[in-house]
């Protein structure tokens, strides 16, 4: 009964590093963590634009990967942009923003 216990033991162990070692994060992919970090910067962007009386957020696209949010899309003005650019740059969790947006 002892070897069966020990060998419980030690799958139950291995099976807690595994899962813990697919949690992590590496260069190219982010951590579960964050991930969830991640989404939630995106929504508080994503509201705040769409809050924003001169901003049409349909046309705005935001993504977050490790704290930097990257807005893409197409508006019809400069003003709009800078608004937008502005706007993220305010948002708690946000590092720095990178703007794709376009000039219809």
């Amino acid at each position: 009964m002892k070897v069966f216990t020990r060998i419980f033991a030690l799958f139950a162990v291995a099976l807690m590093l595994a899962v813990l070692a697919g949690c992590a994060g590496t260069d190219t992919r982010s951590s579960t963590g964050e991930y969830l970090d991640d989404t939630a910067i995106t929504a508080r962007v994503k509201a705040a634009i769409f809050n924003h009386p001169d901003l049409r957020s349909s046309e705005i696209n935001v993504e977050t990967y490790r704290n930097v949010v990257q807005l893409s899309g197409f508006v019809s003005s400069q003003a709009e942009i800078d608004a937008a650019v502005d706007l993220t740059r305010t948002i708690a969790g946000v590092q720095s923003v990178k703007n794709d947006m376009r000039l219809r």
